[in-house]
């Protein structure tokens, strides 16, 4: 893998369901160690949030292309700087051991070893500082809405793994990302592209937020026990596995439900069929 020319392997770290061992990535350039530590993977969830909003925006004819590059370059580092701060504290805490369900799944910075703190602290600083001059341009041009939306983006993205007790250690971290992934980066995503707020992008943002839920809580079904024995409280470990399936089931029907009663009021366009 070391082989391929650096630009390719940094894309690499972003497409596909490749996983590099942790020998294999030891030997890349620091860049590539970085974007595989931070789970560049799954950062397309929020990339996604990013062309929703835009989508909604054109839709109203309210798009603007400088902004909406913004928006979805600061939903990606924003996501990239969650994950980072979830493995930290995640192994702060000693949760992210090796039997955790977490080591199955691309390479962890520091039970791992890959990411010197050197890199690591770079990483972070280089991610904050981009994070936050697209939160200062936003603050100038959008004023107070996109001062709120950045503030409780931030305080949920602390709560949620970085306060004494998280939200996700006490059943409230899958209802966090939905808040996160759907009417704050969806509909926060599209009041600051068109520079005001839409009560038809926040109810546009429901669906979404609830597809994102869902993957959160098949992943903690899935490691159930390993979260109960940590005495993480998660959605599933508090209803137990057949309720919090039946959740999951549920979570995923109203996302094509939500999405049909919108078209039928007119707050999303038949374009919104393509989800079927």
């Amino acid at each position: 893998m070391s082989y391929r020319p650096k630009p390719e392997l940094w894309l690499g770290a972003f497409a596909g369901f490749y996983r590099p061992g942790v020998e294999e990535v030891r030997g890349l350039d620091a860049v590539s160690k970085f974007l595989y530590a931070a789970r560049s993977i799954i950062l397309v969830i929020s990339a996604q949030a990013a062309i929703i909003a835009g989508l909604i925006a054109a839709a109203d004819r309210r798009f603007e292309w400088s902004s909406f590059a913004l928006v979805l370059a600061g939903f990606v580092v924003a996501h990239m700087i969650s994950n980072l701060s979830n493995d930290y504290f995640g192994y702060r805490r000693g949760h992210d051991t090796p039997d955790s369900p977490r080591m199955r799944y691309t390479v962890h910075p520091l039970a791992s070893g890959v990411l010197g703190t050197r890199t690591l602290a770079t990483g972070l600083a280089i991610l904050a500082a981009i994070g936050t001059a697209i939160t200062v341009y936003f603050i100038v041009e959008r004023g107070w809405l996109a001062a709120a939306f950045a503030a409780a983006g931030i305080a949920l993205l602390l709560l949620y793994d970085a306060a004494p007790i998280p939200l996700k250690s006490i059943g409230l971290g899958e209802v966090a990302v939905f808040l996160v992934w759907g009417p704050l980066m969806v509909g926060g995503g599209y009041a600051v592209i068109a520079g005001e707020l839409s009560s038809g992008a926040l109810y546009a943002s429901i669906p979404y937020g609830l597809g994102v839920m869902s993957i959160l809580t098949g992943k903690h079904l899935d490691q159930m026990a390993f979260d109960a024995g940590k005495g993480n409280r998660t959605l599933p470990v508090l209803f137990g596995e057949r309720a919090g399936r039946a959740v999951n089931v549920a979570t995923i029907v109203l996302i094509y439900a939500v999405t049909a009663v919108l078209m039928a009021f007119g707050q999303l366009t038949p374009f919104a069929a393509v989800t079927a």
